[in-house]
């Protein structure tokens, strides 16, 4: 089996949007803003090469000229280089400032990688999902789709139990909310609707039934899941939410 080629890269900001930020929506990419002029640059980039070599396929490395791209660098407000900017999902995950050593280069590009209950969690198998709880308690995203598994089986006692344990998730929290309605014959066509990927069609029926002041906050958490399943500036999103507000207010 081929080993991997390290894909390290120069940049400018013709090339910024495609080949970091929509590149990093499939695994990280580690920025390092230089200048020929600067010491500490020349220092840093060969451990940054050596640790993108070491991980070839699982994270690239792009180098960016200051000089020459003096617009990105003040949108990225780079005051001192070398500047080191990890983007992962499109924003930045983590970055720092001046030449650190080769072991802390190290130490940040494995903080950049999947750990194996991440691995375990992408799978969306239930065994697999299982498996990434046990070793990560604490995994969000394991957490919500073993969830939505349970959810789905009709295990709704099981399902509340993991998703009302993981704060901050609010996809979680709408589904918890949705397995304690689960009984509900009028919301079960919005919550076909919203299996089948019709969100139009299940959004609307949950705006139908929101004026109902027992359910309303419960409804109102099911669709804050969708809104976030969809994205913040996804039309629907942005109506719904609209309507949402009104209703409450």
């Amino acid at each position: 089996m081929s080993t991997p080629t390290a894909a390290i890269f120069d940049v400018d900001e013709a090339q910024f949007e495609q080949r970091v930020i929509e590149r990093s929506r499939s695994l990280p990419v580690v920025v390092d803003f230089w200048a020929d002029w600067c010491g500490p640059c020349k220092q840093l980039t060969p451990a940054l090469e050596r640790a993108a070599s070491a991980r070839a396929g699982r994270v690239e490395l792009a180098k960016l000229d200051v000089d020459a791209n003096q617009r990105l660098s003040a949108a990225f407000r780079i005051q001192g280089i070398p500047a080191v900017k990890a983007f992962r999902d499109g924003r930045i995950a983590a970055e720092f400032t001046g030449a650190i050593p080769p072991a802390e280069v190290e130490r940040f590009f494995d903080s950049l990688l999947p750990s194996e209950a991440d691995e375990l969690a992408d799978s969306g198998d239930e065994a697999a999902l299982r498996k990434a709880l046990e070793l990560d308690p604490q995994h969000q995203a394991a957490r919500r789709e073993l969830g939505r598994i349970l959810l789905l089986r009709g295990e709704t006692d099981e399902a509340i139990e993991l998703l009302e344990a993981a704060p901050g998730d609010f996809v979680a929290d709408g589904l918890a909310a949705r397995a304690r309605l689960s009984g509900d014959e009028d919301l079960a066509a919005a919550f076909e609707a919203w299996d089948a990927g019709d969100t139009a069609g299940a959004l609307e029926r949950l705006q139908d039934a929101l004026p109902d002041p027992e359910r309303q906050d419960l409804i109102r958490r099911v669709m804050v899941a969708i809104f976030t399943e969809l994205g913040a500036d996804h039309p629907l999103a942005r109506e719904h939410r609209r309507r949402l507000s009104a209703s409450l207010n």
